[in-house]
């Protein structure tokens, strides 16, 4: 039996003129050449060069003098290497070396996908029937690197979204790394990853219990620094770099909006994207609340299962996941602990929905099958499109299921509250399917979501059309709690 699904008319769609500046450098040699041309500049003409540069970028950028100061210090040991004293540059110099290593990139040129939904923090001074809401997206820019954004809204009685004003410039975050690593603990990662303890035993045994991020990276580079290194070997340290710096804290002006915010790929783990943002209010015991999030960060060669937290939308802490179920995409966290433990969905082997439960958020291990693929419009591959939703009559989940022709579509089905292995009903036809004017873009014939919530006693369901804009759908709790226990009866 078919579900309603009431589409609403509201298009996010990608907006080019959404920019950050970013650091750019062309290699050591070049860099090494470009200084030296900014060196030999008189000091006139540096001023007049600065000077036209903020004439024209000034008011595209928060703060940009900021910016390429930030960006001069990351190439502080090339002009040192020369000879050149750092410190007695004079400041404009400084400015237009940092200018040099700057380039904008419009982080969502490309597409603005894959939405998820949450409970906005603040619920105060609203009418009955209202909700505030916060809704992420995956943003892609030119090279498919994909970054986080965020829209605030309002949802109102009728359940028709009220969109905020989107800031106008994007705010740059301060990035600081774990200060103590576990060696043990880090060690098992390794593993996880199948990096090969013959390359890293020798640099791990000669490192604390308890150690810091530039040591290990001190240790590797010395390492690195060997000619001989066979291709397998460097490959291997080099992942090792790239684990540690996968644990790291962003914290946002006060003075930014949401709007502005962008978590733009940070560490070499995902230099190549931060994926589909599965965002869960997160209820623990204590009635204590956090928003996580889990995402996958892509390097071009190797998925890193992350996950973020946050307790304002200003600060976030992000670190791997690890485990024998921490790998592959899709997992989601559920909104609360079952029986003391948190729970998880993924899909571990590419194919079928997966659940775990852990006494940790970060540790996930032996996953065991939830759902495999049932009917024909989900046969290739089932996965999970966002967190478990409560409801008193079990836990829905809104999955994606994969079929002919790579074609996405969304359903639904319904476990228990108590134990979540144990299906309660499950639609035989998708919720959602592509309709003919949401075929075509990036990816045709894909609708898909991150995450959805409950309001009014409706499901808000934001989805992206074909890997290109996003838009969202209602449908009647009651109609679609009713078909999926029937789905049940009727086998």
């Amino acid at each position: 039996m078919r579900v309603t699904v009431t589409r609403k008319n509201i298009k996010f769609l990608p907006d080019s003129s959404r920019i950050i500046a970013r650091f750019f450098m062309s290699g050591d040699l070049r860099t090494q050449q470009l200084i030296m041309r900014v060196i030999n500049l008189e000091d006139d003409i540096v001023n007049m060069a600065l000077e036209q540069t903020l004439r024209e970028f000034a008011n595209r950028h928060r703060n940009i003098t900021k910016i390429f100061m930030n960006h001069v210090i990351e190439i502080q040991d090339i002009i040192e290497e020369m000879g050149i004293n750092f410190k007695e540059l004079s400041l404009e110099r400084k400015l237009l070396l940092g200018a040099y290593c700057t380039s904008e990139y419009a982080i969502e040129s490309a597409a603005i996908f894959n939405p998820s939904i949450v409970e906005d923090f603040d619920q105060t001074y609203l009418k009955p029937g209202e909700k505030r809401v916060i809704i992420s997206f995956r943003a892609t820019g030119e090279g498919h690197i994909s970054s986080l954004v965020f829209r605030r809204a309002l949802l109102d009685i009728n359940n028709d979204l009220i969109i905020s004003r989107v800031g106008e410039n994007i705010d740059v975050p301060v990035i600081s790394h774990e200060k103590l690593y576990d060696n043990k603990r880090f060690c098992e990662k390794l593993k996880e990853m199948n990096i090969p303890e013959k390359y890293s035993h020798s640099i791990m045994n000669d490192l604390p219990d308890k150690f810091e991020h530039h040591l290990l990276k001190d240790e590797v580079e010395k390492v690195l620094q060997n000619s001989s290194l066979s291709t397998d070997k460097k490959i291997a340290l080099e992942e090792m770099t790239w684990l540690v710096d996968s644990f790291y804290n962003i914290k946002f002006n006060k003075d930014s909006d949401l709007t502005e915010r962008v978590i733009f790929p940070i560490s070499s783990t995902e230099k190549n994207g931060i994926e589909d943002a599965r965002f869960v209010h997160f209820t623990d015991d204590d009635n204590s609340v956090k928003i996580f999030a889990t995402y996958t960060a892509f390097n071009s060669k190797t998925i890193l299962p992350k996950l973020i937290s946050t307790e304002d939308f200003y600060t976030f802490r992000v670190m791997p996941l690890h485990g024998n179920g921490a790998r592959d995409k899709n997992l989601a966290l559920f909104p609360r602990k079952i029986k003391g433990k948190y729970a998880m969905l993924a899909r571990v082997d590419g194919v079928n929905n997966y659940i775990m439960f852990s006494d940790r958020p970060t540790l996930w291990n032996n996953p065991e099958i939830l759902q495999q693929p049932k009917h024909p419009w989900e046969f290739t591959q089932l996965g999970n499109c966002g967190s478990p939703l409560w409801t008193e009559e079990g836990w829905l989940i809104i999955t994606h299921g994969v079929g002919t022709m790579r074609r996405y579509c969304i359903g639904a089905s319904l476990f228990d509250l108590d134990n979540p292995t144990k299906e309660i009903g499950r639609l035989e036809e998708p919720l959602l399917t592509p309709m003919e004017h949401e075929r075509e873009g990036y990816v045709p014939n894909v609708v898909y979501s991150c995450g959805s919530l409950i309001h009014n006693n409706k499901l808000i369901l934001p989805y992206a059309v074909s890997d290109y804009s996003s838009t969202y759908g209602v449908v009647d709790m009651t109609e679609l709690l009713d078909v999926l226990k029937r789905s049940k009866k009727a086998k």
